[in-house]
Formats: C-alpha cells, structure tokens, sequence
C-alpha cells in the first residue's frame, strides 16, 4: 500500500481562551485541537494578560501541549501581558518571517510566515489575521500577494474577517489560493460568516477540510480542519 503522505492542519481563532460561559479556558482549547491530532496549528487572538492571578502565559502553554516547533506574533504588549497568535508545528520550522501587515492607526495586525519541514518536504505556511475593515482587509490582501509567491506547496490559515461573499478580498485569495474551505464559523454558537478559513494551492492538495461544532463552548469562532496532500 502507497504512503500516506498527508498533512492535516487546523485554524482557530480562539478569543483568548474566552468561552460563551464566560470562563476562560485553555484547557478546553487543547482538548478540543487534541482530538483532531493536527501536525500544524495556526491560533489567533491568543492572549497572556493575567486577568486571574497566577494564570499561565498562554503562548507557552499551547505550545507546548500541541507541538515541538512554534513561532509567535505578539503584536500588542502590556504590562499585564500580550496578544498576538502562533503557529505550532509536529516538525521543525526555518526562515521565519512576521509581516508587519497593518493598515494605518487601526489595530496591529501581522502574518506569521515559516518553512514546515514535513516528512515530506516542505511546506510553506503563512498564517494571518486580518483587520475589521474593508480597506484594512484589501491592504492586507494585497501584502499577503507579494509575502505568499515562491516555488514551495504553500498553504494559508487564520482569521480573514471578511464576509462578503463574492468581494474583491474574496476573489483574489480564491485565485491565488485553489483549494479553499467556505465553512461558517462566525458567531460558534450559531455560525453564519465564514471568516476563518484554509487555503492551499495547488488546489489538488486539499483532501478534505471540516468544523468542530463542540468548539462554541471555548470560543466565539468555530475552528476549521484540513487534510493537505503532500507530494
């Protein structure tokens, strides 16, 4: 039998860890991204602030339980702690780029970009989180064009905030990036926009994708999972 030389990643925008009970939570997190056993992780709106005393630092502590490799985006700092979101990796990662891709005096804003080393080859993975407006999202679209070109099998993950079916941000990542998921995600308890999504090209590489219906409990967005096709 032919190996299977499949890649499966998750994209979750996880509100801090913030539940619709009003309790934050990461333990609901890591529990809810453990059962789908992803290799690559791609988290956003992670946040360290120390609302609890004595809370953990919420980036070491998914790291930690859901991968090897991770590398961050803190773009927002405070004496009381950091917001920003990581990707977390099964295999090692190289060229490690953040992207500034913030639009004006709106809220920082960054893509993660890095080299997964998979048993496979590698795999170039940009993850990103895009502004609430909409020439904050076409600026970000316009700088992801120019950070996502290269040779490499490229996939791309996160928060596009953008719900507007059929718009200008819309068409130019669905032709920059073939094999997309729509699913809705937004608000978890009652999903109606699709604003967390996975891109991939060639578009071949996407098997299969899917949502986790038992996340509206940990977070205001649904997490999105995808089999990628390697090789």
């Amino acid at each position: 039998m032919p190996e299977r030389r499949r890649v499966r990643v998750m994209t979750w925008n996880i509100h801090g860890g913030l539940g619709l009970d009003g309790h934050r939570d990461l333990d609901r997190i890591v529990a809810i991204a453990q059962r789908h056993d992803p290799d690559i992780v791609a988290l956003q709106e992670v946040g360290s602030r120390k609302q609890i005393p004595g809370a953990a630092e919420a980036f070491a502590v998914l790291s930690s339980a859901l991968g090897n490799h991770f590398t961050e985006s803190r773009m927002v700092t405070a004496p009381d702690g950091d917001y920003g979101h990581v990707v977390i990796s099964r295999w090692p990662l190289s060229e490690i780029r953040v992207h500034d891709i913030s639009y004006r005096k709106r809220e920082p804003r960054a893509a993660i970009e890095v080299l997964v080393h998979t048993p496979f080859g590698p795999l170039h993975v940009v993850s990103a989180h895009f502004g609430l407006s909409f020439a904050e999202r076409r600026h970000q679209t316009e700088r992801l064009v120019r950070i996502v070109r290269g040779p490499h099998r490229t996939v791309l993950l996160g928060d596009f905030n953008h719900w507007h079916w059929g718009g200008s941000v819309q068409k130019t990542l669905d032709k920059l990036f073939p094999g997309h998921s729509h699913f809705r995600t937004f608000p978890s308890f009652f999903p109606l926009f699709a604003l967390d999504r996975v891109y991939c090209r060639p578009s071949e590489m996407l098997l299969e994708s899917w949502t986790e219906e038992r996340g509206w409990a940990a977070s205001d967005h649904l997490p999105v999972i995808a089999e990628l096709a390697m090789g």
